[in-house]
């Protein structure tokens, strides 16, 4: 990994996971009650001995900007040129923001070529699973790639979502399409599946930056990596698939795209379960995040019908549960919950006041959220409609008030100064 430069693309929008990604970026946006989604991949990062590793940012970066400076840059030796280092759009080789993930990647081509890395992998910052990018790289060096993809097998009628990959039997690609409709692509190692881009790449440098350049010269290019890149390198460099080792050791691959408001919930909530599929207590491959300083999470009153509790769920630092009931819930630092609450199957993030008598289901609660005393959520649809956001299928997501962050400081302050 001493020759390799990581570029974690962590600037997208979020749009399927809106509202949680109104006032922040989706790699943000917290998970298991204790991280942050971009968590997830920095802590590959580190397990892997990648070392040196690119931010790039764009859009509502603040928290996530604090995020990484805070938590992740002081865990790696700077005075030995190892870094994470935030790099939002700096207009070097035009005045547009980032296009796509391909012109991510070449507009900051300069930061690049001041590193000279022999290898750069392409990482996203917006996925859950444990991988070691070493293996990877080691398969690229061995089957002398130009440019190495990692794979997993998907059902055929999950292609749409995903970049599908034709590889022969020699474990090469011999075909790629871009989040098709159907294919008749199947993997030659499990053919009843297709095997799918994980969106996880290794490039030569030479190769990645040629291509770059070619790229951004194309007035047609959509500047993805999917989309043109790769379908433009494919005959023209040797590209290799490396089917995915999860390093979450459990019998089912575990690899989730949490870019949906339905699958970030579910994800959440498999972490409740008493055999978790994504095993977070693993001390072989720590999943590691910035620790902000609180107390214990506490419980307290053991009265008949005003008992402090918590079964099936992940209970974070600074929680005080008085006289509540939570069961399968995430709950993040700093969450009160008062007195005759109950709480079922429920994301609540920091720093949320749950009043009294108040009942909870299915819902996602963003922080700084205060819940009036006797407030019921989940229970009846229209009425949560009318209040809050509610997916399709019926989860209820809680925000602040929008008004209070589009207009942060009173206009009469303004007139003062």
């Amino acid at each position: 990994m001493r020759d390799t430069l990581g570029v974690l693309l962590a600037g997208g929008a979020g749009e399927r996971l809106f509202p949680l990604t109104r006032d922040r970026a989706k790699p943000a946006v917290p998970f298991g009650g204790h991280y942050r989604i971009i968590d997830i991949t920095l802590s590959n990062c580190i397990n892997s001995g990648l070392r040196k590793v690119f931010i790039l940012t764009q859009y509502k970066a603040l928290s996530l900007n604090r995020h990484v400076r805070e938590g992740w840059t002081g865990i790696v030796a700077q005075e030995l040129g190892e870094f994470f280092e935030l790099l939002p759009p700096m207009q070097r080789t035009g005045a547009n923001w980032y296009m796509g993930t391909a012109d991510a990647v070449y507009q900051n081509i300069y930061s690049i070529g001041s590193e000279q890395p022999k290898y750069m992998i392409i990482l996203s910052g917006d996925h859950i699973y444990k991988m070691n990018y070493a293996r990877m790289l080691e398969y690229h060096q061995e089957t002398k790639a130009d440019v190495t993809l990692a794979t997993l097998p998907i059902p055929p009628d999950e292609v749409s979502r995903f970049g599908v990959v034709q590889v022969g039997q020699s474990g090469e690609v011999e075909g790629f399409l871009e989040k098709p409709a159907s294919t008749t692509f199947r993997s030659p190692f499990s053919p009843e599946n297709v095997d799918a881009s994980m969106g996880i790449y290794i490039f030569n440098t030479e190769v990645l930056l040629k291509a770059l350049i070619a790229d951004a010269e194309d007035p047609d290019s959509k500047h993805d990596f999917g989309h043109n890149i790769l379908p433009n390198l494919l005959g023209n460099a040797k590209m290799m698939a490396y089917s995915f080792v999860d390093e979450n050791k459990q019998q089912a691959l575990y690899w989730r795209d949490v870019g949906t408001l339905d699958a970030y919930y579910d994800a959440n909530m498999d972490l409740c379960s008493v055999s978790p599929i994504f095993n977070l207590y693993d001390r072989s491959w720590p999943i590691r995040t910035r620790v902000r300083q609180y107390p214990p999470a506490k419980f307290v009153f053991g009265e008949p019908g005003r008992t402090g509790t918590a079964i099936n769920s992940v209970i974070t630092a600074g929680v005080i549960i008085s006289g509540a009931s939570v069961s399968n819930s995430v709950l993040s630092q700093d969450v009160r919950v008062n007195s005759y609450t109950e709480i079922d199957s429920s994301i609540i993030f920091s720093h949320v006041n749950i009043g009294r008598h108040c009942r909870i289901r299915r819902a996602i609660i963003d922080r700084d959220v205060h819940i009036p005393e006797g407030t019921v959520i989940g229970y009846d649809a229209v009425e949560d409609k009318r209040r809050y956001f509610v997916t399709p299928s019926g989860l209820t997501i809680v925000t602040r008030d929008a008004s209070l962050f589009e207009n942060p400081v009173d206009p009469e302050f303004l007139k003062r100064y």
